[in-house]
């Protein structure tokens, strides 16, 4: 990975962190995204601790459009080029929260955050071809389902069907992004990490992770263990030119039967271009 450049949002804990760690001890040039300064600026020194190279730092709190629009400013002021985008950041919520822009969290932060920024540098992935997207799902995916009648939880909210719809979202993102791309040597891969030890979650918890979590605890990760498949995705010479896929364990694996629908993915990217302002305003004639 010497002489590339590596951009991973949420790099400040768990999964995020132990994938910049991993990708900047292959001599990648990383920057991370995280929401507090002074804990990504803890993760930057331990990387470079790692890593022995640069490390830039970025700061912003995804789930807000403004602050996604801003970061991508000063991400394309500071790196000339970015030959790997991972979108790592998540969380999950039990109960319902809403955004800055008015938007339900997990929806938001899990699935519309990615979009953006990921349509923001496009221009700069494209001029650093070959280049790689790299989303991280779950396969909680497997559960998701897409309703385009209440996107947002306002009718009715569940966190673990929020995560599951957000977590099939990114990848029906990935593949239609990898669609679009076809005529680029920008790739667009997908991945489940495995359950991993991490804080993942603890902000506001669901009954069951509250009660289960310690027991399962010794049996899950260690988020290096977790950050595997999306370093794999990041730095595999084998994968330069594969695109549209979802990994786990390293390996190609078939996502949920909704995730291969065109028609879907199609929509959700209009909706999402609607709902992150970047359609065309339309012109009078």
């Amino acid at each position: 990975m010497a002489g590339r450049t590596v951009l991973v949002t949420g790099g400040t804990a768990g999964i995020g962190r132990a994938t910049a760690l991993g990708l900047a001890t292959m001599g990648a040039r990383l920057a991370i995204i995280g929401r507090d300064r002074g804990r990504t600026e803890g993760a930057a020194r331990e990387i470079r601790a790692a890593g022995g190279g640069q490390v830039d730092v970025f700061v912003a709190d995804l789930s807000s459009q403004s602050q996604v629009r801003r970061l991508a400013g000063e991400v394309l002021q500071s790196l000339s080029r970015i030959d790997v985008l991972v979108n790592n950041v998540g969380g999950y919520w039990n109960t319902r929260h809403v955004t800055a822009d008015g938007l339900e969290r997990t929806f938001a932060l899990n699935h519309l955050a990615p979009f953006l920024l990921t349509s923001l540098l496009l221009d700069r992935l494209t001029q650093s071809a070959p280049a790689r997207v790299v989303t991280v799902s779950s396969n909680a995916q497997a559960m998701g389902h897409i309703d385009f009648d209440d996107l947002q939880g306002e009718r009715s909210y569940s966190g673990a069907r929020a995560y599951n719809q957000s977590k099939l979202a990114n990848v029906l993102f990935t593949y239609e992004l990898a669609r679009r791309l076809q005529a680029t040597s920008v790739t667009s891969n997908a991945l489940h990490p495995g359950v991993v030890s991490t804080s993942f979650g603890a902000e506001d918890p669901g009954r069951v992770q509250r009660l289960f979590a310690p027991f399962m605890r010794p049996f899950m990760k260690a988020p290096a263990q977790g950050a595997a498949t999306s370093v794999h995705l990041a730095s595999a010479p084998g994968l330069e030119q594969v695109t549209g896929g979802y990994f786990a364990n390293g390996k190609p694996k078939r996502s949920s039967k909704c995730s291969y629908d065109e028609a879907a993915a199609a929509r959700l990217w209009q909706v999402s271009a609607d709902l992150v302002g970047l359609t065309a305003p339309a012109t009078t004639s």
